[in-house]
Parts: structure tokens; C-alpha cells; sequence
């Protein structure tokens, strides 16, 4: 398997294609605006909603960088900004995983066209360590997710998998 082969399948194992661990779009699915603001009274941790902002923002550089709209971050933000959540509207729930879809098949269609010379592009990071990064963040981020599902009682406590 080649670097693109390796890194696409990597890809597409973190969001939408079911393998060793469930995917994100299947830690998402059915999720509701009151479940995805959820959290353990008192607990330290971060919702769904707050989740899914923080992976949003990170696939949005990156898309950026690759577009050649932005070489940097935004000026003053913290990485504890990128969680913030500015409505908890079932519609605005909506829009934030409908955007999360739409920023992950939009890199992996720009990646599906690259060469080795593109992967090695930088960024200013290589494009390939940065994906490589973000496939790990999603899963990461993904645990997590899954997690506070399973303390609402949304998950279910077993699960079979497609892995052979």
C-alpha cells in the first residue's frame, strides 16, 4: 500500500468507514442537539457538541492550508476556544455535523488527487504528517464521543463490529 493508499484508508476508518473502532459519523448518528450538549453534572470534560466544534475547527485550518485561503491560525484564539459552542438550537446541531461531513470529504477529495510530491507539500507542516495527525485527533475525539454516550445510556454497552 502507498503513502496516499495508507493515509486515505486511515481517512475514511476515522469518519465513515467502520474497521477496529467505530467511526465518527456512527458516533454522530442519531445524536440529538440535547444529547450532544450533555454532559455529568460537575464534570470536567467536554460535550459532543464541544467535541465536534474542536475537530471542526482543526479540519477547517487544515482544508485552508491546503487551499492556500490561510497559513496561520487566527490571530488570539486558544486551542480551549475551539470548543466553544455558540447555540445549542436542534438546527445549529444540525449545521455542525451537516459542516464536519462536508470539511472531511472535501479534504479527502482534494487528497484523493494528490501525488507524493503533494503529500510532502508544506503547509507549513507536510500535508501528509498533518493528516496523519488529524486521522489520530478524530480517533482520540471519537473515544471520547462515545464515552459520553455511553454515560447518557445512548450507546449501547456492547457492540459488535465489522472487523474480520
Amino acid at each position: 500500500m502507498d503513502k496516499k493508499a495508507f493515509l486515505l484508508h486511515g481517512w475514511e476508518i476515522g469518519y465513515d468507514k467502520e474497521d477496529w473502532y467505530p467511526p465518527l459519523s456512527d458516533a454522530l448518528k442519531g445524536v440529538t442537539a440535547e444529547q450532544a450538549n450533555w454532559k455529568p453534572e460537575g464534570a470536567p470534560i467536554n460535550t459532543i457538541w464541544e467535541n465536534v466544534h474542536h475537530l471542526t475547527f482543526y479540519k477547517e485550518r487544515f482544508l485552508k492550508r491546503l487551499t492556500g485561503e490561510e497559513t496561520e491560525n487566527p490571530p488570539g484564539l486558544t486551542n480551549n476556544d475551539t470548543f466553544a459552542v455558540t447555540s445549542v438550537e436542534p438546527s445549529a446541531w444540525e449545521e455542525s455535523v451537516k459542516k464536519l461531513d462536508e470539511l472531511h470529504q472535501s479534504i479527502r477529495d482534494i487528497i484523493a488527487g494528490y501525488s507524493d510530491d503533494d503529500l510532502e507539500r508544506k503547509v507549513p507542516d507536510p500535508v501528509d504528517m498533518w493528516l496523519y495527525s488529524l486521522i489520530l485527533h478524530d480517533a482520540y475525539h471519537t473515544g471520547q464521543i462515545i464515552q459520553i454516550c455511553k454515560l447518557q445510556g445512548s450507546w449501547p454497552a456492547k457492540r459488535s463490529f465489522g472487523h474480520s
